[in-house]
């Protein structure tokens, strides 16, 4: 995979922060009957607790990969990991505050919808708990008091997109939505738009809590529209859904998408989706809990003031064997 230019700086620097955590944990590191906890090696530090707090959806299989993640460094780091997860703001908001009042050491968040969970977010700040940012809410991350964000940009990231469908000869293109309210969905179908020129670009939502809903919904939009040439969904696994969805309505759209798990891996390799674009979600858990470990044992932060860039990387038919060997490990 090759990044775009601008994200190859952070990529270098996010290389030499994980090499930094490396040597951070060498003097405590032991040998272990877990090969994984043995490669990743084991921090001599006193045990921390961090909270993890996402806004996963029931069934998406995305947020496994960055739990992987959050996992592994959390071997890694001696830290005792609590994770919890909901999609609507104001219960994600009452799952921070309930870390805040455990009194954890530190709290690793995502914020898709600052409005709602910005003040939560800064009472952890001005708790004296160090909070990294991760997935959603790169805008805000530093006017909240976070210490780092790991994430895509999701405006660049469907530049990119919109691009992509332009060159692949799109005319019409829907974008599908599956949790409205999310501003992150939102920036990338803007992204889309603007990098699709010339053509058409609809948003579509969907109910993406109920995998046949999806499915119906997309089957009847194409039914409707049979111009519609493309579809670009936000996430693996509505665009598992497309290929339903396409095959029930006889569309010959090609499907192209944000994020992937193994079975969009196998998509790709059959070709029944084109591409997908690689945020890399493990990377995000990893560094999510890792940043709060080297703060707290090192006063250490990663990125200069600036987000991290994790991705965006287009994965296709030129790369995705390279791929294959570690979605198959749940990591991409």
């Amino acid at each position: 995979m090759t990044l775009p230019s601008r994200f190859r700086v952070a990529a270098v620097a996010l290389v030499a922060a994980l090499s930094l955590a490396a040597c951070s944990s060498e003097g405590g590191r032991e040998d272990s009957g877990d090969s994984a906890g043995a490669a990743a090696g084991e921090a001599g530090t006193e045990e921390i607790t961090i909270a993890m707090i996402t806004h996963q959806a029931p069934g998406d299989t995305f947020w496994d990969i960055i739990r992987k993640g959050a996992e592994m460094a959390s071997q890694k780091d001696n830290v005792n990991l609590e994770y919890s997860n909901d999609p609507d703001a104001t219960r994600q908001a009452q799952l921070i505050q309930a870390a805040i009042d455990k009194g954890v050491d530190g709290i690793a968040v995502t914020s898709p919808n600052t409005g709602a969970l910005g003040a939560a977010i800064e009472a952890a700040v001005a708790a004296d708990i160090p909070v990294t940012m991760f997935n959603a809410g790169e805008a805000d991350w530093k006017d909240l008091g976070a210490i780092g964000y790991f994430g895509q940009g999701e405006t660049p990231a469907g530049i990119a997109v919109g691009e992509r469908v332009v060159e692949d000869g799109a005319t019409n293109v829907i974008c599908v939505i599956q949790e409205q309210g999310q501003q992150q969905l939102e920036d990338r179908c803007d992204g889309v738009i603007e990098g699709a020129a010339g053509a058409t670009v609809e948003r579509v939502y969907v109910d993406g809590r109920d995998d046949s809903a999806v499915v119906t919904t997309l089957q009847a939009t194409l039914t409707e529209d049979p111009s519609i040439d493309y579809i670009v969904t936000l996430g693996a696994q509505f665009a598992l859904n497309a290929v339903s969805a396409t095959e029930g309505a006889g569309s010959e759209a090609r499907i192209g998408t944000f994020d992937t798990n193994a079975a969009l891996v196998e998509a790709i390799q059959n070709g029944d989706v084109e591409w997908a674009i690689d945020q890399q979600p493990y990377l995000q858990g990893y560094m999510a809990i890792d940043a709060i470990w080297l703060y707290i044992n090192n006063g250490n932060t990663i990125g200069g003031g600036q987000p991290v860039a994790t991705g965006p990387a287009f994965i296709d038919a030129d790369n995705i064997d390279a791929v294959a060997e570690f979605a198959a490990n749940g990591t991409r």
